[in-house]
């Protein structure tokens, strides 16, 4: 069965717990987030977009001692994330809307933006850099190449795509950000393709 795009909030709704339980602590992702962190400035704001029940990527980042504010359009994946960490900044909303009276550091995007079509993903590019503070960064998990596919969460299947590099680049460079790393497939992380990128001063 092929994921559509129009069912993945409600397959994280049903799935929350399950996710949550499956979803590694390994922390395979640790290099990625080392080098994003170390070009934010010390206890700056992080913006989990996407952040589930908050851990490990949002658990990361505040043990580092960055502020986090975590948004995600479930709401059982929020109530988990609400019940370990009660005095959390965690906020309910879609991504592809965010339109938040805050300005971060940094935005981090991990197993959550390449849920969004192709057009989606440029519209939303556009929405990150207007939340991030001149110099910010964004960190996000993408595909490898321009196209579609199907993933699964709890044995349901769930919508993928990304755009082609170049693409990436361009639609960076129309919103003020500049690529700065860019590497498809990373055995390191379990073969995510990872982005990153930078907000012009």
């Amino acid at each position: 069965m092929t994921g559509r795009p129009e069912d993945i909030q409600g397959v994280y709704e049903r799935q929350a717990a399950v996710y949550d339980a499956q979803r590694s602590r390994v922390l395979s992702e640790a290099r990625w987030l080392a080098r994003f962190a170390a070009v934010l400035p010390q206890g700056g704001r992080v913006l989990d977009l996407g952040c589930g029940a908050g851990d490990p990527i949002a658990r990361w980042f505040m043990a580092e001692g960055f502020r986090v504010t975590g948004v995600d359009f479930s709401d059982a994946m929020l109530d988990i994330a609400n019940a370990r960490w009660p005095d959390g900044d965690w906020r309910q909303s879609d991504m592809r809307r965010l339109d938040l009276d805050d300005r971060f550091d940094g935005i981090v995007a991990w197993d959550s933006f390449f849920h969004l079509t192709p057009a989606d993903q440029r519209g939303t590019l556009a929405r990150m850099a207007a939340h991030l503070a001149p110099g910010g960064s964004i960190l996000v998990t993408v595909g490898p190449r321009a196209g579609e596919a199907t993933g699964a969460v709890g044995g349901e299947p769930v919508y993928h795509a990304s755009l082609s590099p170049a693409d990436y680049a361009t639609c960076l460079q129309s919103n003020g950000m500049r690529l700065t790393g860019f590497l498809a497939e990373d055995p390191e992380t379990d073969r995510h393709s990872v982005l990153m990128a930078r907000k012009e001063d």
